[in-house]
C-alpha cells in the first residue's frame, strides 16, 4: 500500500473503527495498528499510540482483551524510546486489569515484549515490571492467569540472562511448581529446558530437582506424564552418576504407576466410561515410562541398562496384577532392539517365553506380539528352536484373540526367515 493511500484511507479507517459506537468496531481496530503505524507520519504515529492506549482502557472488557492480544504486534513496530515509555505503561495497566481474561492475555505477551529490547534495557525497564506482576500473578485468584504466567515466564529466562533469572525468576518458578492446579504445574514443567539453557544443569538440579522429584508422584496423571517425558533430557545432562543417585528409582516406580480402582456395581454402569478413561490414563503413564526406560538405555548404554534396569524390569513380570505384567512385556519389546543380541536371548527372551503360560489371554496375545518383534533381532537358530515352537503352541490356544495374534506372528516370522 502506498504511503499516500495509507494516510488518506487506511489510517482514517483505523481511527473510525477505534472510535466506533459499537464495541465490535473497536475490537476490530486493535488488530490493524501494527499495519498502519510503520508507514505513518510522525504526527499520526503519536495519535495512533494515544488511541491504542485509550483502547487498552476501554469500558468494554472485550476491547481491552483485543488490545492486550495485539499489544505484542503493535509494540514490534514502535520505536525503542516509545516502547520504554508508552507501551510499558500500557502493559503494566493491562496486567492490573480487574478482568482476569485481560490479565491473562497481557501475561501471554510478556516474553514477546522482553525480546524487543536489548538485554540491558530489558533488565532496566521490563524486569521490574515483570517481576512485580509475576509475583502478584503467581498468587492471582484465577488459576487461568497463573497458568498463562507459567506458560510464558520460562521464556523470559533467555531474555534476562543467568543472574536476573536466578535472582528474580527462580523463586516464582518454584512457587508455580507447587501451585494447586495441575495446568499451572504442567506449564512450568514443559518449559524447564529453556531455564536449563540459561542457568545450567548444576543450578537447575539444586534448585528445581527436589520439586521435580516431588511432582513425580503428583496426583494428576498429566503432571506425572510431563515429568516422565522430561526425564531423558534431564538424564543426558545430569550424567549417569547423578541420575543413578537421584532419579533411577523413580523410573522403575513409574512402570508400576498405581491403578485408581473405581467400583462399578452391577457389572455395567453409567460409571463405566469414566472407569475406562481412568484406566487409559494409567496406561498412558506406564507406556511413557516404558519408552522412558528405552531412551535411558540408549543414552547410557547396554551395560548400564543390564546393571540398573533389566533386573528390576524382569522382577516385575511376576506381579499379581496382569496390567503390570503387560507393561513389562511392552518394556521388553522396546528394550530388546537397544540391547545386544546376547542379552536379549539370555535375559529377555526366557521371560517372554515363560509369560506365554500366563492364565490371562491378554498376556498371551501380547507375548505373541513381543515374539514377533524379536524375530528380526535374534539369530535364526533362536527363532527356530525357541520362538517358533512357542508361537505354534499359542496358535492352538482356546482363546480366539491369542490364536489370531500367534498366527499373525508365525506368518511374519516365516517371511523373515525366508528373506534371510
Amino acid at each position: 500500500m502506498r504511503e499516500q493511500d495509507l494516510v488518506e484511507h487506511f489510517i482514517p479507517l483505523v481511527k473510525r473503527l477505534a472510535a466506533g459506537e459499537w464495541f465490535t468496531a473497536r475490537v476490530s481496530s486493535c488488530g490493524l495498528f501494527h499495519i498502519a503505524y510503520p508507514s505513518a507520519p510522525e504526527t499520526l504515529k503519536n495519535e495512533l499510540r494515544t488511541i491504542y492506549s485509550q483502547l487498552c482502557q476501554d469500558d468494554m472488557p472485550m476491547v481491552r482483551r483485543s488490545a492486550a492480544t495485539n499489544l505484542g504486534k503493535f509494540a514490534a513496530t514502535i520505536e525503542a524510546a516509545h516502547l520504554k515509555t508508552d507501551i510499558m505503561s500500557i502493559f503494566e495497566d493491562l496486567t492490573q486489569d480487574d478482568q482476569d481474561s485481560v490479565r491473562l492475555l497481557a501475561v501471554e505477551g510478556c516474553a514477546a515484549l522482553g525480546k524487543l529490547l536489548e538485554p540491558q534495557d530489558c533488565v532496566a525497564h521490563i524486569l521490574p515490571v515483570i517481576v512485580n506482576f509475576s509475583q502478584e500473578l503467581s498468587t492471582d485468584s484465577s488459576q487461568h492467569v497463573r497458568s498463562a504466567l507459567a506458560s510464558v515466564i520460562m521464556g523470559m529466562a533467555p531474555v534476562l540472562g543467568k543472574d536476573a533469572t536466578i535472582e528474580q525468576l527462580l523463586p516464582i518458578f518454584l512457587s508455580l511448581l507447587k501451585d494447586e492446579f495441575p495446568d499451572v504445574r504442567l506449564n512450568i514443567i514443559s518449559k524447564l529446558d529453556q531455564v536449563n539453557q540459561v542457568i545450567g544443569i548444576d543450578l537447575l538440579s539444586q534448585s528445581l530437582l527436589p520439586a521435580i522429584v516431588e511432582l513425580a508422584e503428583d496426583r494428576h496423571w498429566r503432571v506425572r506424564l510431563a515429568i516422565i517425558e522430561y526425564i531423558p533430557l534431564l538424564a543426558s545432562q545430569l550424567g549417569v552418576g547423578f541420575f543413578d543417585d537421584k532419579l533411577g528409582a523413580l523410573c522403575m516406580q513409574w512402570l508400576k504407576d498405581k491403578i485408581r480402582h473405581m467400583e462399578i456395581e452391577g457389572g455395567t454402569s453409567v460409571l463405566a466410561p469414566f472407569y475406562i478413561c481412568r484406566m487409559l490414563r494409567v496406561y498412558s503413564i506406564r507406556d511413557a515410562a516404558a519408552n522412558n526406560v528405552k531412551r535411558l538405555a540408549e543414552e547410557f548404554g547396554p551395560e548400564w541398562a543390564m546393571q540398573h534396569i533389566i533386573p528390576q524390569v524382569l522382577d516385575m513380570i511376576n506381579n499379581s496384577h496382569y496390567l503390570y505384567r503387560m507393561t513389562i512385556l511392552h518394556a521388553i519389546s522396546l528394550l530388546a532392539p537397544v540391547m545386544v543380541s546376547e542379552i536379549t536371548c539370555s535375559k529377555l527372551l526366557p521371560v517372554v517365553i515363560n509369560a506365554s503360560k500366563d492364565r490371562v489371554p491378554n498376556i498371551k496375545f501380547n507375548v505373541a506380539k513381543v515374539l514377533q518383534s524379536l524375530v528380526p533381532i535374534v539369530d535364526q537358530s533362536v527363532v527356530e528352536k525357541t520362538i517358533h515352537p512357542c508361537l505354534v503352541e499359542l496358535s492352538e490356544d482356546p482363546d480366539v484373540d491369542v490364536r489370531f495374534f500367534a498366527n499373525q506372528a508365525l506368518q511374519s516370522s516365516d517371511q523373515v526367515m525366508m528373506s534371510t
